[in-house]
This record gives C-alpha cells, structure tokens and sequence, in this order.
C-alpha cells in the first residue's frame, strides 16, 4: 500500500499511524519504529523553528550518509523549508561557492568536515554534528505545518553539469513523491522487502531513492557508504533490494565469489547513474539468475528515474538488443525525441520530456532555467536518443558529448560498447579531440581488466572490423584508473581537458 501524502513528512507521518510499532529505518546502531522515527523527525522540526527556520528558507547539511540528514529534510519539509545536501568531496573553494548559492540559513557540518567550510565569509549558523543530539533533546516537537504547500521546494540538489559552476535543482514535495510514485508503480514492492540505501544522499539515487521506501512503507537500511562489508552485511539484514551503480557491481563481481554468492540474495538489483557495460551486466545476469534486473535512467532534474527497463525486459531472449536499451517512461511521463536545431520531431535527437517530477527550476539562475524547461513545460535531458517500435528508449550519447568528425556524427555509447566487448578492458571512455582535418577526432581512453594488458593497435584493429571506419578511434590511451564523479560516473570533461584547453568542455 502506497501512503497518501502531499508532503514527503507526511510518509513517515502516516506509517506512524497505520503500523506505529512496525520497523521504519537502521542505521548503524540506530533502530526506529514508524512512531519513534516521527516523533524524532517533530522534534527536529522543533530544533529548527527554535532557530528561526521556516517557510521559504533552505538550510544545507554536508556530511557523508547518515540518518541526521534524511531527518533533517524531513524535518525542514515539514516547516516550508528546502535543505541542500551537498557534496562531501568538494574541495574547500567549491564548498565555499555551494554554501553560499545554497542561501542556507543553517548548515549541518561532521565535524571532521568543518575544515572545508571554516573559511566561509558569512557562512551561516553551523551546527556540528556531534552536538546533533544534544540541539534536539530539549526541542519541543513541532508538527506539519498547515502553511506548507505540496509545490514548495523540499530539496536542493547540486548537479556537476558539464561546463562551470554546479547549479541548485530545485525540487519541490510534489516533484519527489511524483518520482516515488512513478517509480512504486514500475518496481512494485511486496511483503517482506527491506530496502538498502547505499547510495550518496546528495545525489537522487539516494534520497529521492530513499523516499520511494517511505512512501511503500518498506523498511530501509541506510549505509554510511556503499562499502564491502557494509553492502555485505546489509544483504545479511535481510535487505532485498538496492539501488547501485554499475561501478559498485564491477567491483562485486571483482571481489571473488564469496561476494557474488552473497549478493545473489538480492530479490531485485536497481542501476543506474551511469552506462553499464554490456558484459559486466551479462555476467551480473549469469551470476544472479534469480534476482530481478532493473535499469533506471534519469536526471536530477526530474528527481530521478524517469524510465525503466523491467526484469522480464531483461531477460527476453526475443529481443536481447534491449539490453541496451533505456526501457520505457514510466507512468506520468511524455516523450519527444527533437532536433535540437529546429525543434522539430525527429527520428535521432534530443530527449525531452514533460512530466510531474520536473523540478522547479535552477536556484538563482532563471535564464539556465529557460534553456532547460520550455515555456511549455518540456524538459530538454541534453542526452540524444531514439525510440524503437515498441517503445523503448535508446541513449546515442550526449548533446555535448556527440563526436562530428568530418561531417559525420559519431556517438561515443556505441563506439563504447564494441571495444567494452573486448577481454582485456574493464573500462573505456571515448571523447572528441581536435584534428586538423577533421575538426575533431575519435579518441579512446580505456582502462585494462585485471591481469589484462591492452595493446592500443590490436584494439583498433579490433574496432575496425566492428564498426564503421570514421567511427574507430584514430588513438587510444590506457591509463590506471578512469576519473569518477560520486556515482561512478565517467568525468569525460576530465579527459578531454588536456586538448580543448581553451574551450568550455
């Protein structure tokens, strides 16, 4: 049974009415019924308004995974205000630029964090997070708050983007439990599922993943961080499904098959965030033959996931090209596919999609906004791809990312995938460099399997007699380890860095 909410505070409030004894969330030592996770969430609530927060304001919370901050927003969302998870890996002077864009009133910090924001002109009421329990002990509790409404910012979630600063997207109670819904109805949940959220809670696949539990009434377990021992023992607790991503399942498959035994426990394995080599998900599939696949792809701007490929998707042996496939829209979602030069509909081009889960907008950047959503209401993803017959949505590549090499358009997934087929790479990249004659050259970054040793020649040979000519890498370079954003995410603008340095990448 879904909750009925207009506000993401009032999931927990109504689970604590329904099933007030039932188990809500662990986290680490922690333990909390349905009721006594509500009544911490008022007292939060209480904690926050004492210190002058209320409708309209943001407050900002930096820390690893912890159950403060799923507490926090909660608590925020139930006075009108937003909160900003913020990244824990950025280095002091970006820290300083998202504490301040934020607009935070207040600012949560561990306190082997404080390091990174000490330094901060006007940086606002800091809260250490040592003292967390002793600011809400006396609190009084304070309820949902008539005023708030369900079309409020609830959340701020900073995107990495390609070019410049990271921009706030605005997500508003409705946007969430749009996502949450959405997402309930495609990945249906059953008695006995515990959800394992593993994921970082400043991106969606954490929060906004966090709150689809919630809002089913499942149980959840919250991982400081997606760890060895950590995801191991959470699959020990009995947890049953999880979001990942697929650099988190490259490195159980790696981790020998103690591991891969364990996890294949799992009822359902959700992933997403980033692109999953096709022959990392075949050997997950064969690994794990009973456990559900399920991929998502999505945006933070949309609050997540806004299709999915289903388990039965999976394994269709009818149709296994659909492996590579992005699934279908979920409930709620409509779908163009666009030339982005004219607008008009077209067969390979942008994807746009207008939905309920689209954000507000970015905050303090109207005019990002207007290039993003149009007055419509279409949001513009910046990912070029294209439907199949049944429906099925195919990502090319990224408006930005697209190759044109000598007038013609080369779509690094698809150059990805034919070398990611190769034995001796675990992973590859492959970006646009500058040529002289071509305006731009296909290039391959690619990272060796273990005990694998890849010779750049014999690759491109490989490559040759799979793809067309203009589409095989002129060179290829082998490095150690891929640069990765947070959610494992290939950073191809740091790879393309070193040969377009005086031009936004």
């Amino acid at each position: 049974m879904t909750a009925q909410a207009r506000l993401l505070p009032e999931l927990v409030e109504h689970w604590a009415e329904v099933k007030p004894d039932a188990e809500a969330i662990s986290y680490e030592a922690q333990g909390f019924t349905w009721q006594q996770w509500r009544d911490r969430i008022r007292k939060v609530a209480g904690a926050l308004r004492r210190a002058g927060v209320g409708r309209g304001d943001r407050v900002a919370y930096l820390d690893k995974n912890n159950l403060s901050c799923l507490e926090v927003i909660l608590a925020a969302g139930s006075l009108g205000a937003a909160t900003a998870i913020l990244n824990w890996r950025l280095a002091p002077d970006e820290l300083d630029y998202v504490v301040r864009d934020s607009g935070a009133k207040m600012l949560f910090v561990a306190d082997d964090l404080l390091p990174g924001v000490k330094d901060i002109a006007d940086r606002p009421t800091t809260i250490l997070l040592s003292d967390y329990e002793e600011l809400i002990a006396d609190a009084d509790p304070v309820a949902v708050q008539s005023e708030v409404r369900t079309e409020d910012p609830v959340l701020v979630m900073y995107s990495s983007g390609t070019t410049g600063r990271p921009k706030g997207v605005l997500l508003s109670h409705a946007n969430v439990l749009a996502h949450a819904r959405n997402t309930g109805q495609a990945m249906p949940v059953e008695d006995g599922f515990r959800s394992l959220v593993a994921m970082p809670l400043f991106h969606v696949g954490g929060s906004c993943y966090a709150m689809s539990g919630f809002c089913e009434g499942i149980p959840s377990t919250l991982l400081r961080e997606p760890s060895g021992p950590g995801l191991l023992g959470a699959i020990a607790q009995g947890c049953t499904h999880a979001f990942l991503v697929p650099a988190v399942v490259a490195g159980i498959m790696a981790a020998g098959q103690p591991a891969i035994t364990a996890f294949g426990r799992l009822k359902r394995l959700i992933y997403g965030a980033s692109p999953m080599p096709l022959p990392l998900l075949r050997a997950a599939m064969a690994a794990w033959p009973d456990t559900d696949f399920v991929q998502v792809y999505g945006m933070t701007e949309m609050a997540g996931a806004i299709t999915v490929l289903s388990p039965e998707d999976h394994r269709d042996a009818a149709h296994p090209e659909r492996l590579t496939s992005a699934g279908r829209p979920i409930a709620g979602a409509e779908l163009r596919v666009v030339d982005p030069a004219t607008g008009e509909d077209a067969e390979v081009g942008e994807l746009w999609f207008r939905t309920p889960q689209t954000m507000l907008g970015y905050l303090g950047q109207p005019a990002a906004t207007a290039d993003t959503i149009t007055a419509d209401g279409w949001l513009r993803t910046g990912d070029v791809g294209r439907l199949d017959d049944g429906g099925y949505v195919y990502i090319v590549d990224r408006v930005k990312d697209m190759i044109i090499t000598g007038g013609e358009n080369v779509y690094s997934p698809e150059v990805e995938r034919v070398l990611a087929e190769h034995p001796a790479v675990a992973d590859v990249a492959v970006i646009g460099v500058p040529d002289d004659r071509w305006g731009e050259s296909v290039k391959a970054v690619v990272q060796a399997a273990d005990g694998q040793t890849v010779d750049p020649e014999e690759l491109v040979a490989y490559a040759r007699e799979r793809l067309a000519g203009y589409k095989v890498p002129r060179t290829i370079d082998v490095v150690e380890e891929m640069p990765r954003n947070a959610t494992g995410k290939i950073l191809k603008k740091v790879l393309r860095r070193p040969y377009w340095p005086d031009r936004a990448i």
